[in-house]
């Protein structure tokens, strides 16, 4: 019996992605899977078209937030209603590979690590391709996670039967950023990747994620109020994650026009 996966999927207003991203996870080649599907209060039919995948599916769940909680308390919610020996994470505008959940359960097992992700490639808003892969390191230790976040939320995994149900603080950004660095410091050993690109990336124009800057402020509170630091240390290793973030990490990302 393969061993089940919980794809914890928030969403807010995506009508317009939702389908394609249910359907990413329906042509998987690995089928023992679940995906929990947390609507965090959409005015658009994003619940509706959740609700008829959900009558669909058996292995599709819905759950409803009365408010708008946010991504971390929808994620956090997700996590604590799975069932699966494995916990994955599939934001409702980006896709995943067809043999993604295969590939990537069929390494951690032979490879006996308990958390892993992959390379992935962008896309635009039109799911049209950018031509640009992120690569993921093919090691990463809890030191250099501390530096900047290199795993792509989308394709990572962690054993949820050897490790736990991990999750994260109520922060508006960065917060799967704490999920990863709390997973590789309860397994006790690095993660490790799949080179091989298993998920595409929605770039979205205007996000808060598409301009780093803006992001800086969350990166402090990551050190500040996530890790508890004090402030010296804090700015210590939001200087250290500018250093990484634009001399090594910005390496990651490959033009595959050509290729």
């Amino acid at each position: 019996m393969e061993p089940l996966v919980s794809i914890i999927t928030p969403m807010f207003n995506s009508e317009t992605y939702l389908s394609e991203t249910v359907n990413s996870v329906l042509n998987q080649t690995y089928t023992n899977w679940e995906l929990l599907l947390i609507d965090d209060g959409s005015t658009d039919k994003t619940l509706e078209i959740a609700q008829i995948l959900t009558s669909e599916y058996s292995n599709i769940i819905l759950f409803k937030n009365e408010k708008n909680l946010g991504a971390a308390l929808s994620r956090n919610k997700g996590i604590l209603e799975a069932k699966g020996n494995y916990i994955a994470f599939l934001d409702a505008d980006d896709m995943w590979k067809p043999e993604k959940l295969e590939k990537q359960i069929s390494f951690m097992t032979n490879e006996r690590c308990n958390v892993c992700f992959s390379s992935y490639e962008l896309i635009n808003e039109n799911g049209q391709p950018l031509h640009k892969t992120v690569k993921a390191l093919p090691v990463l230790t809890y030191q250099k996670l501390l530096k900047s976040n290199y795993i792509g939320n989308l394709t990572g995994i962690y054993n949820a039967e050897v490790l736990g149900k991990i999750t994260t603080l109520n922060f508006r950004k960065r917060q799967d950023w704490l999920l990863w660095m709390e997973a590789i410091k309860k397994s006790g050993k690095p993660a490790k990747s799949l080179s091989e690109p298993l998920a595409y990336y929605r770039v979205r124009e205007n996000s808060m994620s598409s301009n780093k800057w803006n992001l800086l402020k969350y990166n402090y509170w990551v050190y500040k109020k996530g890790l508890g630091f004090s402030t010296v240390k804090s700015v210590y290793h939001l200087i250290q994650f500018l250093r990484e973030h634009f001399f090594v990490k910005s390496k990651q990302t490959v033009s595959t026009k050509n290729s």
